[in-house]
């Protein structure tokens, strides 16, 4: 019996992406984790096994199938902007049944996730997205991803305590915070008599409650905080709970906040 012939592939494609892009896209690994693949042979194009990570495909062209079965189409990616308020969870649920995001995000016409944290207690800056791969990039510790804090203070912190915050000696737990940006805006009395100051703080760490540990740490307590910056955006003018797609140049900030 003669032997089947296998199908040819069709010609590459004079525009298309690199299969292992197309595979990451698809959220079935990373770009490293397909190159892994595909070179163990557990790829294929068009019914041929594939073992060049660099091939230009066409989803929308060619078949590709891991492991036999069919490669998900990519989703489009999605990104946004919330002003996060105070007295919510940063989760999709809670088992004490405490307020959280969740119907914030319900209000979307996609699915989406946020990137980090914010403390119940703690408005501001929050990234939304269903790019897996820029979350995580952006969430790990390696990456440094500066985040700025409006920061309200108990007490009028002095010129050696904003040192402290900068030294990269601090002690918070066991060991100590990276350096820190920190700048004295304001000092004021309230209506109690109690003396507060406002300080701009920038961190490249994201340690539990490090911003009110930080401060602590130095004498002088969180009374009210706000993330106003993260990876070089800038949260702006925009109102409490409300939540706007980021335009293309912002999420080029993003990407480049980890490259």
């Amino acid at each position: 019996m003669a032997e089947k012939k296998r199908p040819a592939l069709k010609p590459a494609p004079e525009e298309g992406d690199r299969l292992q892009k197309v595979m990451a896209e698809a959220g079935l690994s990373s770009r490293r984790g397909a190159e892994r693949l595909i070179a163990e042979g557990r790829v294929r194009v068009d019914g041929r096994v594939v073992t060049r990570p660099g091939l230009k495909v066409d989803q929308s062209r060619s078949e590709i199938t891991v492991d036999g079965r069919p490669l998900p189409r990519a989703q489009k990616l999605h990104y946004y902007m919330f002003h996060k308020p105070s007295g919510y969870l940063t989760t999709l649920a809670d088992p004490q049944g405490r307020p959280t995001i969740k119907g914030y995000l319900d209000q979307l016409p996609v699915r989406v996730f946020p990137v980090g944290r914010l403390d119940m207690d703690v408005e501001g800056l929050l990234i939304l997205t269903n790019d897996g791969q820029l979350a995580k990039k952006l969430m790990h510790p390696s990456s440094r991803v500066p985040k700025t804090y409006w920061v309200k203070v108990a007490g009028h912190p002095d010129e050696q305590d904003l040192e402290k915050l900068r030294s990269g000696r601090l002690m918070i737990g066991e060991r100590p915070a990276a350096p820190g940006q920190a700048t004295l805006v304001k000092t004021a009395v309230d209506r109690a008599g109690q003396s507060r100051a406002w300080l701009l703080l920038t961190i490249t760490e994201g340690r539990h409650h490090q911003v009110k540990r930080m401060c602590s740490a130095i004498g002088h307590p969180v009374v009210k905080l706000k993330r106003v910056a993260y990876a070089g955006l800038e949260l702006g003018s925009l109102r409490r709970e409300a939540i706007r797609p980021l335009a293309p140049a912002e999420i080029r900030l993003l990407e480049g906040a980890v490259c």
